[in-house]
């Protein structure tokens, strides 16, 4: 609670006049040592870079590889529009969330966005294909792609 806003005579600071300040009597850097051992990190680091300890290093390297991986495309499955045969990956995330990631090969070649770039729009503020969403529904009655996804979610790895 703004005590300033309550008591008669008192005004409230304005937000951005306490920020200045702040900025005066702290700077705008943070010329702190937090602590890091690594000289090749800099003065602070989130993590460290294990260069002391390569197999460490190389084991980082390798979980963090399968981290993304896994984010990036579990559960995703290939479907082809059946109007323009372009292909994505696709993830069901329940009845009205679907994930699409287009490779910049497909968004080019896809008939509706080729439209809309023709027309003068962006294909990057569309929000979907029509066809493509046909093509996925079509899909899933097919059972080519699972209605609801059964991959684990990202973070549960």
């Amino acid at each position: 609670m703004n005590a300033g806003a309550d008591t008669p005579g008192i005004e409230t600071p304005d937000v951005d006049d306490l920020a200045r300040s702040m900025l005066v009597l702290h700077g705008a850097h943070d010329d702190h040592d937090h602590g890091s051992d690594d000289s090749e990190a800099g003065p602070w680091s989130k993590a460290p870079s294990f260069a002391s300890d390569p197999a460490r290093a190389a084991a980082v390297k390798e979980s963090s590889r399968q981290d993304r991986e896994r984010y990036l495309s579990a559960g995703l499955a290939a479907v082809d529009c059946r109007f323009c045969h372009v292909s994505v990956m696709v993830k069901k995330l329940g009845a009205a969330h679907t994930a699409v990631q287009w490779s910049t090969d497909a968004q080019q070649r896809c008939a509706h966005f080729a439209e809309v770039r023709a027309s003068g729009g962006s294909s990057a503020r569309t929000r979907s294909c029509p066809k493509l969403s046909d093509s996925i529904k079509h899909a899933v009655a097919e059972g080519c792609l699972e209605e609801y996804s059964s991959a684990p979610s990202p973070g549960d790895g």
